[in-house]
Parts: C-alpha cells; sequence; structure tokens
C-alpha cells in the first residue's frame, strides 16, 4: 500500500456550548448579589440596555396555592413548552458534572428559622450594626499616650478577627511597622485594654485570662485552670480539681465563673462586610389556608431595550459593521432579557415542587420534614437534575418559618414508619436533640438507649448513625453529659 498524502470526509457529532448557553448556566448559578453585579456590567457594556421604571406584576403570575392535594403552580408557573426551558434545562455532558447527592450535609448552615425550627437565628451574629474596629478605635484618643502608639495600636485592630482575636505575630507587625518589638507590645497592651474584655488576645487561653483579671478573679487556681482547658473540655474535673488544689464547692465556683466568660467577645459586634440574605422567593399565606409563592422582583431591577435610542442609533449608521455592531447588541439584549425571565419561572418551579414535598415542614416544623434529592424535583418540573442543582443553589425562600436556601430541603432519609416516606436527617436530628434534652439527669440516654426509642417511634437508624447526627449537633456523649450535669447540680 502506497504511502502518501490525502484528503478524506468524515462526519461526526459533537456538542458544542454556544456562548449563550455558557451565559445560561451561569446565569442559573448566580446568586441574587452576583447576578446584580452582572446585570451591572451588562448595563455598561450594552448602550440599547437600561433599568425599566416600574416593576413587573409578581404576585399574581407567580403565585401557587396549596389545595387539599398541595402545591399547584399556575400556568404561568409550569409553562413547559416554553423556548426558554430548552435553554435552560442542560444535557449533563455539557455541563461541568458538579451534580449534588442531596445528601444534607449543607443543611447546617442553610436556614434560618424561628424557634419552632430550631435552627440558629442570623441576628445573633452581630448584635449592633458597628463595626469592631469602629468600636476599638473610637476608644483609642483616650487612653493613648501619644500619636504613635495610637497609629501601632489602630494598626493591631486592623488585624484582629471578628471574634477579637489578634492573627499577625508581634514579630511580624514590628517588621511591618519599623517599630521596637518593645512598642508593638505595649500598643497590644494597651488595645487589651479596651473594651469589651478580652480583645486582642493571642489564644483562647489569654482571652479568658483578660477577662478573669478584669473581674478580679485570676489568682493562681484560676491560672492553673485556665491554662488546662483541654481538661475542661474532656470533662476530667477530678484531675482539674486537684490541679487546682480546691474544694468541690470552690471549683465548683471555679467552673461557673470560666464558663461566665466570652470567649469571643468580638462577636457582639458587626463584621461590616456581612449583607443581610435577599430571598429569591416569597411564601405566604392564602386567604383560603394555603401557599402562595412569588418571585421577589423588588431584589433585581428590571430590564428593558430602548427601542428609540436603537433607531436613533441605526438612522445614524452610515456603514455595514456599525449597523452589524448594533444589530448584535439589540440581539444580545433581547436574548439576555429572556433569559433572566427564564430563570425566575424555571427557580418558582423548582420552588413549588419543593414546597410539595416539604409540606410537612411548613406547617408542622423541622420534624415533620421528609427525604428529598435533586433527582425527585428533577423528574416533577422535567429538568436534569444537575439544572436543579444550580437553580437551588445561593436561592432563599422567605416563608413564615425563616428564611432559607432551597439546598436546605433537601437531605438523606431514614425509613421511617411514622412518616409518610423516609423521615428526613434534620428531622431525626431535630427528634434526637428533643430527647436528650428531656433526658433525666440520673438516666442520661446513651446511644444504644436513643436507637431503641426511636426504633420505638418507627424510625429504623443505626447506632452509628445517632451518634453522627449527637456529633453534628454538637451534644456529647452520655459520659460527657452525665459529668457536666453532675457538676451543674453541685
Amino acid at each position: 500500500m502506497a504511502l502518501g498524502p490525502r484528503l478524506d470526509l468524515r462526519q461526526s457529532q459533537s456538542l458544542v456550548m454556544t456562548p449563550q448557553l455558557q451565559q445560561a448556566i451561569k446565569l442559573l448559578s448566580l446568586s441574587n448579589l452576583e447576578l446584580e453585579a452582572y446585570i451591572g456590567e451588562a448595563l455598561e457594556a450594552n448602550p440599547l440596555l437600561e433599568i425599566g421604571e416600574t416593576q413587573r406584576e409578581a404576585a399574581e403570575p407567580g403565585a401557587v396555592e396549596e389545595t387539599d392535594e398541595g402545591v399547584e403552580p399556575s400556568e404561568h408557573t409550569a409553562d413547559d413548552g416554553s423556548d426558554g426551558d430548552a435553554a435552560l434545562d442542560l444535557d449533563p455532558s455539557a455541563l461541568d458534572r458538579d451534580r449534588d447527592t442531596g445528601d444534607g450535609e449543607w443543611s447546617e448552615a442553610a436556614g434560618s428559622g424561628n424557634a419552632d425550627t430550631d435552627l440558629p437565628d442570623p441576628g445573633d451574629r452581630a448584635r449592633t450594626d458597628i463595626t469592631l474596629a469602629e468600636h476599638l478605635n473610637d476608644q483609642l484618643p483616650a487612653v493613648a499616650r501619644d500619636a504613635r502608639e495610637a497609629l501601632i495600636a489602630a494598626r493591631i485592630i486592623g488585624d484582629l478577627d471578628e471574634a477579637g482575636y489578634l492573627l499577625s505575630p508581634l514579630s511580624q507587625l514590628a517588621e511591618e511597622l519599623n517599630a521596637p518589638l518593645a512598642e508593638v507590645e505595649r500598643a497590644l497592651e494597651l488595645v487589651q485594654t479596651l473594651e469589651p474584655t478580652g480583645i486582642g488576645a493571642r489564644s483562647l487561653s489569654e482571652c479568658l485570662a483578660l477577662q478573669a483579671r478584669e473581674a478580679d478573679r485570676y489568682d493562681p487556681c484560676m491560672a492553673r485552670l485556665i491554662d488546662n482547658l483541654d481538661l475542661v473540655a474532656n470533662g476530667e474535673f477530678g484531675r482539674l480539681r486537684r490541679m487546682c488544689d480546691v474544694d468541690d464547692e470552690d471549683f465548683a465556683e471555679m467552673l461557673a465563673e470560666l464558663r461566665s466568660y466570652d470567649p469571643k467577645p468580638g462577636c457582639a459586634y458587626g463584621g461590616g462586610s456581612d449583607s443581610a440574605v435577599v430571598p429569591d422567593i416569597l411564601m405566604t399565606r392564602a386567604t383560603d389556608g394555603g401557599w402562595k409563592l412569588a418571585l421577589n422582583e423588588a431584589s433585581l431591577p428590571r430590564l428593558v431595550v430602548n427601542r428609540s435610542y436603537f433607531v436613533e442609533l441605526k438612522d445614524g449608521c452610515s456603514d455595514k459593521a456599525s449597523r452589524g455592531w448594533l444589530d448584535e447588541q439589540l440581539s444580545e439584549a433581547s436574548w439576555l432579557i429572556k433569559a433572566l425571565d427564564q430563570r425566575q419561572k424555571t427557580i418558582l418551579k423548582a420552588a413549588s415542587a419543593i414546597v410539595e414535598h416539604q409540606k410537612g415542614f411548613f406547617r408542622e416544623g423541622v420534624a415533620a420534614m421528609k427525604a428529598l434529592t435533586l433527582r425527585e424535583i428533577a423528574d416533577d418540573i422535567d429538568m436534569h437534575e444537575s439544572t436543579v442543582s444550580r437553580v437551588t443553589t445561593n436561592k432563599y425562600l422567605q416563608c413564615p418559618r425563616g428564611t432559607f436556601e432551597l439546598k436546605y430541603f433537601f437531605s438523606s432519609g431514614v425509613a421511617s414508619a411514622a412518616i409518610d416516606g423516609n423521615a428526613s436527617s434534620e428531622a431525626v436530628k431535630a427528634r434526637i436533640k428533643t430527647m436528650i434534652a428531656g433526658e433525666d439527669p440520673k438516666k442520661i440516654l446513651s446511644d444504644d438507649k436513643l436507637v431503641e426509642l426511636l426504633t420505638g417511634e418507627g424510625i429504623d437508624i443505626a447506632r452509628r448513625t445517632v451518634a453522627k447526627y449527637r456529633e453534628a449537633l454538637g451534644i456529647g456523649s452520655s459520659v460527657q453529659r452525665r459529668r457536666q450535669k453532675k457538676l451543674a447540680a453541685m
């Protein structure tokens, strides 16, 4: 067979991601704040885009109502025949394969609810609007000996984390400021005299020691207790009492004093950079006792195409290249508006399906939460689960129980005869927390006993799963709880 160059014609199929498809993928995963920034860039880049004067009517067109059978999207919400769905419901081979399994691991910090949900209140993070740095800098002029000391102290304040701890070594600060180490140490001592007490510490033990000195309780016994916080954490109170050389009554008072100190004094002040969560979907009670879902149109500007400006510019275009560029800008602006509208519809469709599956949560709380996976929602709304993953990431639902990320409602399940379908891991965690909170101090519940009680309630769960959920809740073992409650009773 002769060797030589030749030309061959071959046909093959491949999936090519167009710029518009890439943009659709990006829009799905953006949070409200990220989308706002994206729209700002689009407004600067495209002269035909502008902010509309009025908001779209969002309450009724995007509403879904709960009936006896569940939550049913309106015809506007479940427009499966729209062209935009085809652009947003993407084939997995076109994506970067970042699917989620719906195992519930993200749910610990996903939402914020009221007391019924036993979830943390976001307002607890910062009880004041003033930042820690502002609060400390306001105190400096009254206590600094001179401008140089105030400058070094301000530099130290700038290196404090949100809890009030100093992150940088003093030697590094001295080198950066070109100042003697002794001056930096004196400035740190000055910072540590500021309110709240404990600010400027380099470790937990130093933070607690500063507070003990302020309370005039830092004697040799308290010093030994603070120097052995690891033993306190492990509940080795007998060994600690012997080390401190005090009787049971004095030791109990020392522990009570220690526990009254704030390990993170800086958290009483705002971080300055944290922003409130802006919900994408608003959930309210309907007049018939059901639920209504509506898009939060106020969170994003309404984009429109300035047609009159387009006509004006087109009349002034004298060459083909300019007219082609203008037509391209018009096409991009129109597509972006359509893509944003379809993004909102897709979010609402996914939220409607989630509310339908988690009706028990909205009526009774986390104890009635069911196991839910991305695939179940994807099957309900006829989209791929990777699309659902993007739609539910960084998207928030505001309901009477609080504001929750849509991802919060996905979690692994535990077989349960008490709930129609598998019980959510969140529901099981809530039940474990309730059982432990109500346990008799003289009869501490072991993990085996918790398994027995849960099994009696129709929840089929293994001991290792109970231990994992208990640790995720920050609850100690039965031995640790027995020691703690015995000490509290002294």
